[in-house]
């Protein structure tokens, strides 16, 4: 818990938002990806190429933190690190992205995390937006489904029709769906808890991203977290107050957190001089 409550310091300052992400972790180290032959990466490369029109689909904030170079692409780099590389050495095969409050860019970090992951070498990942009042998923890579999850909990639909490609051939979506008028319900329901179990076991060589509603909007997101592997935390820059971030912190569990992404904070010159100046890390999603 000491490393968390330094983390939660942190974000009880009142600083304004600039232009940077950070990552924490309530571990002390981080493993470097194991390194591959050239001809390994070359392979794995090609079969991430992106399609065609996509710089033009995505949101362009997702593009230009996914896309350059800057301390944003290294900080998502940094998390996927201590994701696939524990210091228990148990790779989690689920992550719930959630944040206390609206409007700390949970989906973005989702987002880039998603992308992040299927960059790598060998993963694939699969991003599941669980927010059912207000998905923001399929806006920033540019799609505009009329299912998703909804319609599996729901109605039952076939998983394998509702899921959408992203424009990274081992990134895939399902999105939200149709606004229910049960959110709650269909989240905390069996059947969410067996699609999470069915997730897992059907991909070995995928990792499942959840986007669920901020843990304050939202009670169902608490259920969510029993059933997954571990849970990122997103903390905006000025946002949260500490008491509602300590009382996520025990509400979620502090051995269940494998990393805190702050979002939008204070970068200084050591820090673009080291990775050089970029606009566009701040994010704040629509309240």
């Amino acid at each position: 818990m000491g490393k968390i409550s330094k983390v939660l310091d942190k974000a009880s300052q009142e600083e304004s938002a600039s232009n940077s992400v950070e990552v924490g972790s309530p571990t002390d180290e981080v493993e470097a990806s194991p390194q591959e032959s050239p001809a390994k990466t070359t392979r794995k490369a090609a079969r991430r190429e992106t399609k065609v029109g996509m710089a033009t689909s995505w949101d362009e904030r997702l593009t230009r933190a996914t896309m350059v170079t800057g301390p944003a692409a290294e900080s998502f780099r940094t998390l996927r690190s201590r994701i696939l590389h524990p210091a228990t050495g148990i790779v989690p095969k689920s992550l719930l992205i959630t944040s206390a409050i609206p409007g700390e860019g949970k989906s973005f970090v989702c987002a880039n995390l998603g992308v992040a992951l299927a960059q790598g070498v060998d993963q694939y990942c699969l991003m599941v937006d669980c927010d059912l009042r207000k998905p923001a998923l399929h806006r920033l890579f540019g799609l505009s489904p009329s299912v998703g999850l909804v319609n599996h909990l729901r109605d039952k639909e076939e998983l394998p029709s509702l899921l959408l490609p992203t424009g990274i051939e081992t990134l895939s979506l399902l999105p939200a769906g149709p606004p229910p008028v049960n959110p709650s319900e269909l989240l905390g329901s069996g059947s969410m808890a067996r699609l999470i179990e069915e997730l897992e076991n059907r991909y070995d060589d995928r990792i499942i991203l959840l986007d669920s509603p901020p843990v304050q909007a939202a009670s169902e997101t608490a259920v969510l977290a029993r059933n997954v592997d571990g849970v990122v935390l997103v903390v905006r820059w000025g946002g949260s107050r500490r008491e509602h971030l300590h009382k996520l912190v025990e509400l979620i569990g502090p051995e269940r957190i494998v990393g805190v992404v702050f979002n939008a904070f204070e970068s200084n010159i050591l820090d673009n001089k080291i990775f050089g100046s970029y606009e566009y890390y701040a994010y704040e999603e629509e309240s």
